[in-house]
């Protein structure tokens, strides 16, 4: 038995070292559902935090070593550093800690059908038009998203059926801690070079995750992916992609302002219905395959899959529209890698706004340094860049890289230190008919806002 499930088996309080991060919240979600006793700290004031204090989960600012005091259990989120003071006192206590990947390979375990959303770009998306899917279908899942599903403001749902979507990230080779009945791969990309060192070390880790499972639903036009199933064995294969030789395919797009995506969908040569998308970009309609896939494997009828996604406005950070403001248009996504760049701001330009104003916060040090060049080259799609100082989170700056760099390599880019420096900026760039995207996995959301509020 699998140490962390049996201490889930035993515990009622269970304390969060940084409970706020987009994936210890849905997992707090789902304890605190189920009965148990949670507390939690972090160092900074979020929206998901906010969320975790609204379900009456003491959390404290700031992390000490006094904050596990009474706890039965800790969980940690791995941004932590390992000299943080509420971790090293962990440690020291005897109390069972374990990093966040136990802890949701032990949720995993308590389905029958996990299905694992996997892939380097896609995965929230994926697992939040599943999420609603299902809900809407009857299907009544449980999930854990790393991003808030706007149907029901949380990022984890607890439900009465054996289904349970969850991302499975990569990184840390965390996906291979869950237990997935059906393993999906969306896409294998060069991310998290700094843990995989090479390609050949990435794509193992996702043949290691398909071999779990049973069922494994994939992206058949992906090269990458395809080099995984050639290595996974023998397992139920059903694929996915626009190339008509896949299971799951599409054809017959229109487009609409770049935004609005209708297209047929057909299994095996027979068409299933016209799906019509209310989210934008080429990469939506992959997503929206995977999902309908992964539907019809969980047990909804395809026609009623396809018809559903609709209603799927997207997920919190995930091309998020916040609104209109003196006639500029303000979206927030959580794209924080060259290609995911690529496709939201290809979108972006294709909606006819006068300019697309790129705001963009780098996270890490060994990403920005590593993809230094593809950054500045996709980057330049948008027609002025503004950029804030590197969000390091878990590491410090070993490569000497700073956002100076990136700008250097920009044609008319620009950075500044403080979000406040930003902020004023954009006012002074953008005009009415102008389109301002945040980019990154970071903070970098809290710019929009200061901006929307000044501009209000």
């Amino acid at each position: 038995m699998f140490e962390a499930d049996k201490y889930l088996d035993t515990v009622k309080r269970i304390h969060f070292i940084g409970i706020g991060g987009s994936g210890m919240c849905p997992l707090a979600e789902i304890l605190h559902s189920k009965g148990y006793e949670l507390t939690g700290s972090d160092n900074n004031e979020t929206d998901t935090l906010a969320r975790i204090k609204n379900l009456g989960i003491p959390v404290v600012l700031g992390q000490k070593a006094e904050n596990i005091k009474d706890a039965e259990m800790i969980i940690y989120t791995a941004a932590i550093q390992k000299d943080n003071p509420e971790l090293i006192a962990a440690f020291e206590s005897g109390i069972p800690t374990f990093e966040r990947s136990k802890l949701l390979g032990a949720v995993s375990r308590k389905f029958g059908n996990c299905i694992g959303i996997s892939g380097t770009h896609g995965k929230t998306t994926v697992t939040s038009m599943l999420t609603q899917i299902l809900i809407n279908a009857g299907v009544d899942p449980s999930a854990v998203i790393g991003g808030k599903l706007p149907m029901t403001g949380t990022n984890g749902i607890t439900g009465n059926s054996d289904i349970f979507v969850c991302e499975a990230c990569e990184y840390s080779n965390t996906f291979l801690e869950l237990s997935p009945k059906c393993s999906v791969i969306l896409n294998v990309d060069a991310d998290h070079l700094e843990f995989f060192k090479t390609m050949d070390n990435l794509r193992h880790s996702f043949v290691e995750f398909a071999s779990m499972a049973e069922t494994v639903i994939y992206n058949g036009d992906d090269e990458n992916t395809l080099k995984v199933i050639a290595e996974t064995g023998d397992k139920k294969y059903i694929t996915f992609g626009l190339d008509c030789r896949n299971d799951w395919y599409a054809d017959n797009f229109s487009v609409d302002n770049g935004a609005y995506s209708c297209f047929d969908v057909y299994y095996k040569g027979k068409k299933q219905g016209r799906a019509a998308l209310s989210v934008p970009g080429k990469h939506n309609i992959y997503n929206a395959l995977a999902a309908i896939a992964s539907a019809v494997y969980a047990g909804v009828d395809a026609k009623t899959a396809i018809e559903l996604l609709h209603d799927f406005y997207g997920a919190g950070r995930r091309f998020e529209k916040l609104g209109e403001y003196k006639g500029i248009t303000f979206v927030d996504d959580y794209a924080h890698h060259p290609t995911e760049l690529k496709v939201t701001l290809e979108a972006a330009k294709k909606m006819n706004y006068n300019k697309v104003i790129a705001v963009f916060q780098p996270f890490t040090y060994s990403r920005t340094a590593m993809l230094l060049d593809d950054f500045a080259e996709v980057l330049s799609i948008a027609d002025k860049v503004v950029m804030t100082e590197i969000m390091g989170s878990r590491e410090k700056n070993t490569y000497n890289i700073y956002s100076a760099d990136l700008a250097a390599k920009i044609p008319d880019s620009e950075w500044y230190p403080t979000f406040e420096e930003v902020s004023k900026r954009v006012q002074e760039l953008a005009d009415e008919g102008d389109i301002v995207i945040t980019l990154g996995c970071g903070d970098v959301y809290k710019i929009a806002k200061m901006i929307i509020n000044d501009l209000k």
